[in-house]
């Protein structure tokens, strides 16, 4: 088939663009609308058969991710990139590697001998798939901001010029497009983040007014290292830091898997919910708690090696109606929960050093337990801000 004259190029892609344009409005996710391109390109003339894109994110745990889509899937191919991608063999000398370092296109004749190439394993593994020819081009987002797509083909002499035009036509649109969704994928991870799904679901869902909140029945779980002051004045910054984020991996992966909101980190305490709209609120609460303590004996394992005390620490739980929702001055908001039962729940973390018991928990949760659990029954007990005793269970989990 003979390719249409350069002049007539940008008409390949022109169909592709203005449903970049405009019938991608209703689409959130931008490896759906990225798979659809690719397949309109394919039906548009150009003979695409492999194409990846590249976008910095900057997750808690992921520097980026990269969408691949190749000839004949529907769908494209999600794989999430570490922190230290860029000292790895397969980052360095890549092209994203050339791209982020500032050059504006990588082009490789797949088909021309690879001693007189670029030398890296991707060229050689595109090689070995039949592939002719490979391009890459930064995608230009604002402020700076710098990502990068790439199109392969196996076609015999590889992209010929009419094509290169199409694809470069679109970069700008597609830079437009998934600088949207990539954008909104941002926000949507620091909410989580900062205040934890549920909470950040509401909050884009539009309740940003201060005052603005619910009123929810919930299992509070309240926990609190122990000698946190001393640690902090006696040990190096950075030891501090990472004895910290392993407490709290510890103590969160668990409430996290088992349908509980952290709704707060308080310096070396946190604060979490479990909505009892979910019938097992109670009992996943006490699994989670079980799983914590295995994962802190575990840690102190690990740290006694080094010579490091055994953290210890307290967790008071309680259940009742709490508030959930905007509390603070007109312009710096906090989504929390307040309310007698959040304050009940602090009080019993506080008692667990007084009682020497890890974990305390009210009558009102225990009557919610089932047999499943064994519970220690401790007494009744005056609680600060309280008038009159509590009865008290320990959970030993």
């Amino acid at each position: 088939m003979t390719a249409p004259p350069i002049n007539d190029a940008a008409t390949l892609s022109d169909g592709v663009i203005d449903w970049l344009t405009n019938g991608t409005r209703d689409e959130r996710f931008i490896d759906n609308i990225f798979a659809e391109m690719c397949i309109r390109l394919q039906q548009a003339g150009i003979p695409l058969q492999r194409s990846t894109l590249h976008v910095l994110i900057h997750h808690p745990q992921w520097l980026g991710a990269r969408f691949m889509w190749a000839d004949g899937m529907r769908e494209a191919e999600l794989a999430r990139v570490d922190y230290d991608a860029r000292e790895r063999p397969e980052f360095i000398g890549s092209p994203a590697n050339e791209l982020l370092d500032g050059a504006t296109e990588v082009r490789e004749n797949l088909e021309q001998d690879p001693a007189q190439g670029r030398k890296h394993a991707l060229y050689d593994e595109m090689r070995e798939k039949g592939f002719t020819d490979y391009v890459a081009w930064p995608l230009y987002h604002t402020l700076g901001k710098r990502h990068l797509v790439t199109f392969a083909t196996g076609r015999p002499g590889g992209f010929d010029a009419a094509h290169i035009v199409a694809l470069k036509k679109l970069l700008p649109v597609l830079a437009l497009v998934s600088e949207i969704r990539i954008k909104n994928r941002l926000a949507r991870t620091l909410l989580e983040t900062y205040v934890g799904s549920h909470a950040s679901e509401l909050i884009l869902a539009g309740a940003t007014r201060r005052g603005a909140g619910t009123t929810v029945r919930a299992a509070i779980m309240i926990c609190d290292l122990r000698d946190f002051t001393m640690i902090s004045d006696n040990w190096p910054r950075d030891d501090v830091i990472d004895l910290l984020n392993d407490y709290f991996d510890a103590m969160s992966e668990p409430i996290a898997r088992h349908g509980g909101e952290i709704l707060k980190f308080i310096g070396d305490g946190l604060l979490a919910i479990f909505p009892l709209h979910e019938p097992a609120a109670c009992a996943n609460l006490l699994r989670a708690v079980t799983e914590a303590r295995q994962a802190m004996n575990a840690l102190n394992a690990r740290n006694s090696v080094t010579g490091r005390a055994p953290l210890n620490y307290g967790i008071g739980v309680h259940v009742g109606d709490v508030m959930y929702g905007n509390i603070g001055s007109r312009t710096r908001l906090d989504f929390t929960v307040i309310g007698p039962a959040v304050n009940m729940a602090s009080r019993l973390e506080t008692l667990t050093k007084q009682l020497g018991k890890p974990v305390l928990l009210s009558r009102d949760f225990a009557t919610l337990v089932d047999n499943e659990f064994a519970l220690e029954r401790v007494g009744r007990h005056a609680v600060r801000g309280f008038n009159e005793p509590i009865e008290l269970f320990a959970f030993q989990g």
